[in-house]
């Protein structure tokens, strides 16, 4: 048989011509092991979805559980499935009021579809607003309200009735107006190189909303479950959205998205049509039992409270460095800014082999990706800043 390798290469699609090309044996905690048993510390998380760490026993547990009980039943709304209602249920014990339906669905881009699909069935409208450098998923009404016409222009025709304004430029703001169904905004932008909100930015987006009738929508595919150090990134910034997206760690390491709204305005997909939003494998039993295995840990052993404290030694070891500009984040989402396209290259060329897999932002070419698992130890956190201000030395 060929090698593994080069079976990927000929038969695995792919998406540029230059693939990491590291090949995983196994995967534990914060480490990803190759098959010569090569260790790899992974601050990436698989784009922010290992949050409890790789093979989490509660977590592996739970999907081997579930799934002697039964897998797939039904499509969503039909079955009383206990490991989705029993999910819906801790996640409802988590938000506000205002956020008490969950609409299970199988990855962000169909999170961010169904939110968009809700607001404009309950407002009426058409029209959205959305962010210059936000990233929202690859589906093509995702990829309408993505935030970077590089993405956007081989696939056009999109969406129409979509305007792009700035991250928090509050003047712009005046772009919604009474023919605005939602807005959808990343509390803390991710592709575009960790962009923390301004002070008041999002209180401001908020009041437009409220003020205008439009749907305040935020995606929180990276930022949910701890991410920031705290459950949710609006929680930490204290605006509440009519509509919460979320995926990646939100399955636990399984295949998961959701959106979160009231009762009243989820009900909108009840009627005219009936059916008005359906699928197949959302909230597939086995990704449900995951997804709360998951939480119940982040929440039992107290992951998020330790969240901001590691990455305050990220912030304070590798930023200390001579070629980092700055350290920009939330929590273990970090952005560290060389402000140099080319010097990035090297660098994230240079970090695998030295043990430590990082990764791209796509609106902004001149900083690497620092997001492990939240379960990453405080000495864990030290010696891979260690490997990574190593590399750093050997581009001086």
């Amino acid at each position: 048989m060929k090698p593994l390798r080069k079976l990927f290469l000929e038969h695995v699609g792919q998406t540029s011509d230059a693939p990491l090309m590291i090949e995983v044996d196994r995967a534990e905690g914060v480490f990803l092991y190759g098959p010569d048993g090569k260790r790899y510390f992974d601050l990436v998380s698989g784009v922010s979805v290992s949050n409890v760490g790789h093979s989490n026993p509660q977590v592996v547990e739970a999907v081997c559980r579930q799934a002697r009980d039964y897998m797939h039943l039904m499509v969503y709304g039909e079955m009383v499935e206990r490991p989705q209602v029993e999910y819906a249920a801790r996640l409802a014990s988590q938000l506000p009021a205002s956020l008490q339906s969950v609409y299970f669905v199988n990855s962000g881009s169909e999170a961010i579809e169904g939110a968009l699909k809700l607001a404009k069935r309950y407002t009426g409208r058409t029209n959205i607003v959305a962010f210059r450098n936000a990233y929202h998923g690859s589906t093509h009404g995702s990829l309408s309200v993505m935030g970077g016409e590089e993405f956007r222009q081989a696939f056009r025709p999109l969406l129409p009735g979509v305007r792009h304004i700035g991250f928090n430029e509050t003047s712009e703001l005046d772009a919604i107006d009474c023919t605005t169904a939602c807005v959808l905004v990343e509390p803390v932008q991710g592709e575009g190189g960790i962009r923390t909100p301004r002070p008041g930015f999002l209180e401001a987006l908020r009041a437009r909303c409220d003020e205008v009738g439009a749907l305040l929508i935020f995606d929180e595919i990276q930022t949910g479950m701890g991410r920031t150090g705290r459950l949710f990134a609006f929680q930490k910034y204290g605006v509440v959205p009519d509509i919460l997206c979320l995926a990646k760690a939100f399955g636990g390491g399984m295949p998961l998205g959701g959106f979160i709204a009231s009762a009243e305005i989820m009900g909108s997909f009840k009627t005219n049509p009936v059916l008005g939003h359906i699928t197949t494998f959302g909230g597939h039993p086995v990704c449900c039992a995951a997804g709360l295995a998951s939480l119940d840990y982040l929440l039992e052993h107290r992951v998020i409270d330790g969240v901001e404290a590691k990455a305050a030694i990220y912030r304070e070891l590798v930023g200390a460095h001579p070629l980092v500009r700055e350290i920009r984040g939330s929590g273990l989402i970090l952005a560290v800014e060389l402000g140099d396209p080319e010097l990035v290259q090297r660098v994230m060329a240079a970090l695998p082999e030295a043990g430590v897999v990082s990764d791209f932002f796509l609106f902004c070419d001149t900083a690497f990706r620092i997001a492990p698992p939240l379960v990453i130890t405080e000495d864990e956190v030290r010696e891979s800043a260690r490997i990574v201000l190593g590399v750093l030395d050997r581009m001086m």
